[in-house]
């Protein structure tokens, strides 16, 4: 069975602080022009995307440098919904197995479209570097792997974007903003192949695969 893991891109949605609206609006109609075109506003980390090296690191490697096959992974979802908001995802959560990519499913796409959608858990800088050193890459259904800077940040935060350059940094990938991690297994693969933009990051149609489905 395949599971949509994707928030649809519509005008208004939520985008990470200080990014670019998004705007999807009728260009042609079929009263008018004899047929239907949309034009679509919005950044390259619109919605459910991946992040390239390139986003953090300035000699990191954008989406062209990547194969098709790098875009779809066997995942491992990591079970972190009972975590409160703005805590940290300690690296012992970080499993230690063959996947190719850790799955944090906090629950918090239950907010999208909110402000409590910007207080989701993240990784700790630990857990971010003990899934870089194990190879993994890694997807959130929340806005960030690293805290989302708001009035309710925390002064034990860390600064920054640690997870970000851990990850990236070490040539992994980042996909954020899922949704429906619970309608696949605790194993199962992903696929999630970003829009042909050579830059730091693209919105993705993220489509999971139950393991014997």
């Amino acid at each position: 069975m395949q599971i949509d893991l994707t928030q649809p891109i519509e005008t208004g949605m939520q985008t990470y602080p200080g990014d670019p609206p998004v705007a999807v609006h009728p260009h042609a109609t079929h009263a008018d022009d004899g047929a239907r075109v949309s034009s679509l506003e919005c950044g390259s980390h619109t919605g459910t995307h991946v992040d390239a090296p390139a986003h953090t690191e300035p000699d990191g490697r954008t989406l062209a440098a990547y194969p098709l096959e790098r875009f779809v992974f066997d995942a491992v979802r990591v079970d972190c919904r009972d975590l409160e908001a703005r805590e940290p995802i300690p690296a012992s959560r970080v499993p230690d197995d063959d996947a190719d990519l850790a799955a944090f499913w906090t629950g918090w796409d239950a907010h999208w479209g909110t402000d409590r959608y910007l207080e989701h858990p993240y990784l700790s800088p630990a857990a971010a570097e003990t899934c870089a050193d194990r190879g993994l890459d890694v997807a959130v259904d929340a806005l960030n792997p690293d805290p989302t800077p708001t009035e309710g940040a925390g002064a034990d935060e860390p600064d920054g974007v640690p997870a970000h350059h851990a990850l990236l940094g070490d040539d992994r990938l980042i996909l954020e903003n899922l949704t429906g991690l619970e309608a696949v297994g605790e194993r199962f693969e992903l696929r999630a192949y970003p829009l042909a933009l050579a830059g730091d990051g693209a919105p993705v149609r993220a489509v999971g695969v139950r393991g014997g489905d």
